[in-house]
């Protein structure tokens, strides 16, 4: 009896907290910042949530995020082939929940406005960890994580974190990069394939999970 009581206990409070933890929907929300595009993850989207419920504006020179629904940024323009690397500084002002939330960049973008968009994204938490996924369609492949890496930055007393992310691409290897460390490594023949990247080569963009509120610097190709 004990045993079951304990157990809808722990039931309630899961269900609680993932209730406080629902897509937020953000007033006066949209893209407003020019040459941007969105677009929020399929689950948000089966629920009704748009890409009008988070707000992406343009501040000077950076971009202000004030994310609901988790989904993917990204402008036709910002393109990389070949052998390259592209990086953003993502400062998150404070956790806006009980545990972390994550960000970063994606390469190998293509035909991300349609039914069988492919990317590869590099993410980090406020908890100090990294991951990474190829998205194809509506099939996720985890190819690392989330893996705890002293290159990460984790939140501090206030909440607040900020890290450099991005991708290094050389000889047909991909490297994710946080704070100028490779902290992980993957070769064509992973990264590349059916339900994986058609290519490296591609649009470059953000990927933010949900309800987060961001200032990403620095959005572009290392010189």
């Amino acid at each position: 009896m004990r045993s079951l009581a304990l157990l809808l206990v722990a039931s309630c409070v899961a269900t609680s907290l993932a209730a406080q933890d629902a897509d937020r929907s953000v007033a006066g929300g949209g893209i407003s910042a020019p040459g941007w595009k969105g677009r929020i993850d399929r689950k948000a989207a089966a629920s009704g949530k748009t890409i009008k419920d988070s707000k992406f504006m343009a501040m000077g020179n950076d971009l202000h995020l004030t994310i609901g629904p988790a989904g993917d940024y990204w402008r036709d323009t910002d393109v990389a082939k070949g052998d390259y690397e592209v990086k953003a500084t993502f400062t998150e002002s404070k956790m806006t929940a009980s545990h972390p939330h994550s960000y970063g960049l994606f390469i190998g973008g293509a035909g991300l406005d349609t039914d069988t968009e492919s990317l590869m994204y590099c993410i980090v938490y406020g908890n100090g960890t990294y991951a990474v996924k190829t998205f194809h369609g509506a099939k996720v492949t985890t190819l690392a994580g989330p893996v705890e890496h002293a290159a990460v930055k984790k939140a501090d007393a206030s909440g607040k974190s900020t890290n450099t992310v991005g991708w290094r691409v050389k000889g047909g290897t991909a490297s994710c990069v946080v704070n100028g460390t490779a902290v992980q490594s993957f070769d064509k023949a992973i990264t590349v394939g059916p339900d994986k990247l058609a290519s490296t080569d591609g649009i470059f963009g953000i990927r933010v999970t949900h309800n987060v509120d961001l200032t990403v610097s620095g959005m572009g190709k290392a010189k």
